[in-house]
């Protein structure tokens, strides 16, 4: 992708009204006219799409933008975005498909461990939701309070991982 390309996304991007996104999706459709295969373009017309609120419109932007090959950080957030909208249509099976596809990808992403978190919170996997969030804390919140308490929170979640597989392995 060229560089003036990449200057106009970002430029329609830090220019976006999230309470308005109607000018931010007229400035991308041009683009998105010029190039229709272009991953980051897919991706940034689906986002626009997503935060105002047409997401099942924005689905099939991300998906086509992951297919296309988008990749790096702007795939990072992309799958984010994407398992997110799935989880908010309802879609939760799907997103926490996207989310253990994505955690291959880039396990050391803290964004996409809150936000699977959260899927697995609303596929009722509440002890596996926290374990998470527990794990995230401990693993990279570096503070003078904390540090004193990431073996105990640690411990807690390996045992709120272990309720999780037992409640799953009996419901299978």
């Amino acid at each position: 992708m060229s560089d003036s390309l990449d200057a106009k996304l970002d430029n329609i991007f830090a220019a976006r009204d999230r309470d308005n996104m109607s000018p931010t999706i007229d400035a991308l459709l041009p683009i998105y006219d010029e190039h229709p295969q272009n991953p980051r373009v897919l991706y940034e017309l689906g986002g626009a799409y997503d935060t105002a609120g047409e997401e099942a419109t924005a689905l099939g932007f991300y998906e086509q933008a992951m297919e296309k090959g988008l990749a790096g950080d702007i795939r990072r957030r992309c799958y984010i975005q994407y398992g997110s909208t799935l989880r908010n249509l309802g879609r939760v099976d799907e997103s926490l498909e996207i989310f253990s596809r994505a955690r291959i990808e880039f396990p050391e992403s803290v964004a996409l461990g809150a936000f699977e978190a959260l899927t697995l919170h609303a596929a009722g996997r509440l002890n596996m939701a926290l374990a998470t969030l527990l794990g995230l804390l401990a693993d990279h919140v570096n503070t003078p309070e904390l540090d004193r308490y990431k073996p105990a929170l640690r411990g807690n979640a390996e045992y709120l991982f272990s309720l999780d597989a037992k409640s799953t392995a009996t419901t299978q």
